[in-house]
């Protein structure tokens, strides 16, 4: 009993610390327990909703067949898409000699030279189509069938632009192809068309300008896209006031004026030939760079 009461503190701290475990544990097999529950109640949404997922749709027929409806139209419109741009696939491409690329070359680059001199439009010192290399070697035999094909979208172009009458053809870029590096062009997944650049840099008026990125979606046999353009005065002065024109009545007309002019009261008679301002503004030729891309449309793709 003397040790009892000598340890009284520590005998009640140990009683409460029994008891706090006690309800502790009690607290935590009660919470395992809810835990374990509301865990099966999970898994077993989770493993319905899954049941429900793998189904071709759920829950009600009528979905199935709406879906299915809409997965056939879909279809019908992408077969219906890919037959509209048929006119503009190539099928398939052959290679040729390249002698006969060469010469194929030589003809177009004759051709569009003509077109241009009808209209007195200037044309670069070297200008060999885009194909300026192969103005003293011959193409890889493995490129001619591509580099033939991209021939005739150039040739299509640019009698476009020699019809719209600019000025002059500054420039033309066409980067070079995979193909005549020796390597194979590779589409990527699900690629529907091949975009072969060309970049045209021209002088023209305003009206030249217009016809021609008008005539450039009309075109035939080819697809062109305009990836961008830049525009700019060929003028880098503004206009003045001696830019302004008037024509010289004929010497009946100006008698008529002066008379005119001595009397103030009388109306003044209309002239032969009316006093005619230029249009100084919109007048001036603008420089015009553009970055077409050819499209090659791919074989239609086989829809799952």
């Amino acid at each position: 009993m003397s040790w009892i009461k000598d340890h009284t503190f520590s005998i009640a701290l140990g009683g409460t610390t029994l008891a706090a475990i006690g309800a502790l544990a009690f607290v935590g097999m009660n919470a395992g327990s809810k835990y374990g529950e509301a865990k099966t109640e999970f898994d077993t949404a989770v493993d319905e909703a899954r049941s429900f997922e793998a189904l071709a749709l759920y829950p009600q027929p009528e979905n199935r067949d709406g879906k299915q409806k809409a997965l056939d139209d879909y279809r019908k419109s992408l077969d219906s898409l890919q037959e509209s741009f048929g006119k503009f696939r190539p099928g398939e491409i052959k290679n040729i000699s390249p002698q006969d690329f060469t010469n194929n070359l030589i003809a177009v680059n004759d051709e569009l030279s003509q077109a241009f001199g009808k209209t007195q439009a200037a044309l670069p010192e070297e200008f060999f189509c885009g194909f300026e290399n192969y103005k003293e070697s011959l193409a890889r035999g493995s490129a001619t069938g591509m580099l033939d094909y991209q021939l005739k979208g150039i040739r299509a172009v640019l009698m476009t632009l020699a019809a719209a009458g600019p000025s002059e053809l500054k420039n033309l870029h066409r980067p070079p192809l995979e193909e005549e590096d020796g390597t194979e062009f590779k589409p990527a997944e699900n690629q529907v068309a091949r975009a072969l650049p060309l970049e045209l840099t021209f002088q023209a008026s305003e009206k030249s300008l217009r016809g021609f990125m008008s005539a450039l979606s009309k075109l035939e046999n080819h697809y062109a896209v305009v990836r961008s353009i830049r525009i700019s005065n060929a003028k880098k002065e503004p206009p003045r006031t001696s830019d302004a024109k008037f024509d010289n009545p004929p010497p009946q007309a100006a008698a008529e004026m002066a008379l005119d002019a001595a009397q103030p009261d009388a109306q003044p008679a209309a002239p032969a030939t009316g006093r005619i301002l230029s249009q100084v503004l919109g007048m001036e030729e603008v420089q015009v760079f553009v970055r077409i891309d050819l499209m090659q449309f791919l074989p239609p793709a086989k829809l799952p």
